[in-house]
């Protein structure tokens, strides 16, 4: 109790200092600073109650750093606590090389959402798509855990394995798979060549991105030389990355113009990021493949190229997210992500929950039987996600959720009962088809096709 009686002197010692700051401001800020410290008073309050009173023992680090994660996680889907070890994690992870499943997600409803897998992982290996619910780790609920102590449980030593359980739409029941993780060294960018047109993947923005984007231009020049009829980029199912990464990458085909911009609070501190000088392929037909999965930096590149129409866009609507996380260390060797602006196309549009809508919309069939095989979730469904701010609308919070829904118990409840006015509204959606071939790929032959007959109008 002796802690508790410290604290609550602090507490009080600061509001008398405060009284005595404010003495010349008017009644009303007064209140208000009262009313703050009266909140961190309950603050203060409940923490002790919590070490003095709880069933068993709480290390008083995990209590204060649960609750500074709790006040984060609030704001936003993407706002969150690094703790000095997840920290660390992240700089490794952003740099390309790291170790687990291989997977990019989110929280959404209290279970993780998969954005998307990456290329040639455990996850990617295994099945796993974009818009898959993972509801238990090794037989645990996701249901009560931070998305930062979610993943941590995904990540563990190497040649390990890990049981996960999956709700997947128009799955009546959980997928059970077990993966091995492995280190993940992500080769973000890929190239082949696809008769006289290339083509270049980049699965995600991370430090690799722009070096590994100019080398594989120049090796497709070098081969096809003036042949070459143009390039299709394709960035489906990116789960985004780096700010500088997008922006490096964009500047390779533009010439000239606002690449991005990035606004705060009330449109201060507009910070605006402009192309430099030459187009790496000479002004050359180019598509940009697109669909649910791609997110954030790869929305940056596509919405800059469509706005200044340097290159078609294809495919279906991306994810949406269109805000800015500024990573702040702390005094603690910690840090966190703070969602801290918006960022806008050339043409001044947000896609915060909205998402690029491609100049031509192909849907990825299968080519044996032309069925639909895309199931898209957006930013906009996510639970607390932030309102477009170009619009007025509804808080995205207050959405229903079509696929899972929890019971009293926290259990996740799978639900496909959707009437067909409802299926009608979901189809067109991304599922992740790692194809990169024209053969399997119906967005890419269609893409393929699309830069032939550019090429093709303007030599003539």
């Amino acid at each position: 109790m002796e802690r508790y009686f410290v604290m609550k002197k602090l507490f009080k010692t600061s509001l008398f200092v405060i009284s005595i700051f404010c003495s010349n401001t008017s009644m009303q800020a007064h209140a208000e600073k009262s009313e703050t410290y009266n909140q961190l008073n309950l603050f203060a309050d409940v923490f002790e109650r919590i070490r003095s009173q709880y069933v068993k023992e709480v290390e008083d680090e995990e209590l204060i750093e649960a609750a500074i994660n709790g006040m984060l996680t609030s704001l936003d889907p993407h706002s969150n606590y690094l703790n000095s070890k997840k920290y660390e994690n992240m700089r490794v992870q952003t740099s390309g090389e790291f170790g687990g499943l291989g997977i990019e997600v989110t929280m959404d409803k209290g279970v993780i959402l998969v954005v998307s897998p990456m290329d040639d992982t455990p996850a990617d290996r295994a099945g796993i798509e974009a818009g898959d619910y993972i509801t238990r780790i090794n037989g645990e609920q996701i249901n009560g855990l931070t998305l930062n102590e979610a993943v941590e449980k995904m990540r563990g030593k190497v040649g390990t394995d890990i049981n996960i359980s999956i709700a997947r739409k128009d799955e009546n029941s959980l997928i059970e798979l077990t993966l091995t993780r492995a280190i993940i060294e992500v080769n973000s960018v890929r190239h082949h060549i696809e008769d006289e047109v290339g083509y270049i993947r980049i699965s995600s923005f991370t430090e690799k991105a722009t070096p590994g984007l100019r080398e594989a231009i120049s090796e497709i020049k070098k081969e096809l030389g003036d042949n070459m009829q143009g390039i299709v980029l394709d960035l489906r199912n990116n789960p985004g990355g780096l700010l500088d990464q997008a922006i490096d990458v964009t500047n390779v085909f533009l010439d000239r113009g606002e690449i991005v911009s990035t606004r705060n609070r009330n449109d201060q501190n507009i910070q605006r990021y402009n192309a430099q000088s030459g187009d790496s392929i000479d002004s050359k037909p180019l598509v940009v493949l697109i669909n649910g999965g791609s997110a954030s930096a790869s929305e940056i590149v596509a919405g800059a190229l469509q706005d200044h129409e340097r290159a078609v866009v294809l495919g279906t609507k991306s994810f949406g997210k269109g805000s800015v996380q500024t990573v702040i260390p702390l005094s603690i060797d910690g840090a966190m992500s703070l969602t801290t602006a918006y960022y806008f196309t050339p043409s001044g549009n947000s896609i915060q929950g909205e998402g690029i809508l491609p100049d031509v919309v192909v849907e990825q069939l299968s080519l044996e039987n032309k069925e639909i095989v895309e199931n898209r979730r957006s930013e906009s469904s996510l639970r607390g996600s932030l309102a477009n701010p170009n619009t007025i609308q509804p808080n995205p919070a207050e959405k229903s959720d079509d696929l899972v829904e929890l019971d009293d118990a926290g259990e996740v409840i799978i639900n496909n009962s959707l009437d067909e006015e409802e299926l009608e509204k979901e189809e067109g959606n991304d599922i992740i088809q790692r194809t990169t071939t024209a053969q399997d790929d119906y967005q890419l032959n269609f893409a393929l096709n699309l830069i032939r007959g550019m090429a093709i109008t303007s030599n003539n």
